[in-house]
């Protein structure tokens, strides 16, 4: 679903993703539909922050999976519409699972370096 370079970007971060092992993790999701623009004030939103301490490709499904202790989130790679990365440290997918149904999945590092 998304371009060959936005596919390499996502590979990208997540071949180096461990540099973030052992760092506060936020990750704001939101789940929204809409017509021709985004609106975040219809948008339903959920905040969770845990410290990363392992990620992997999921093959059997195709998930990018982020886990710390006793929190697990996963990103459909085969969903993926968007990837951007619009600050140090901040990462953003944007998958597409119905007609106009996304959710917005925002990674936040908050990494000492």
């Amino acid at each position: 679903m998304i371009s060959n370079e936005l596919r390499e970007q996502v590979v990208e971060f997540f071949e180096s993703i461990q540099k973030y092992y052992g760092d506060l993790t936020e990750i704001t999701e939101g789940l929204y539909s809409h017509g021709d623009t985004f609106d975040a004030n219809l948008t339903t939103w959920n905040l969770s922050e845990f410290t990363l301490i392992r990620s992997a490709y999921r093959n059997s499904g195709a998930r990018l999976m982020m886990e710390g202790e006793k929190m697990y989130y996963e990103i459909s790679a085969e969903r993926l519409v968007d990837f951007k990365h619009p600050g140090r440290h901040v990462y953003e997918f944007v998958e597409l699972y119905g007609l106009n149904v996304y959710r917005i999945t925002k990674v936040r590092f908050h990494s000492k370096y």
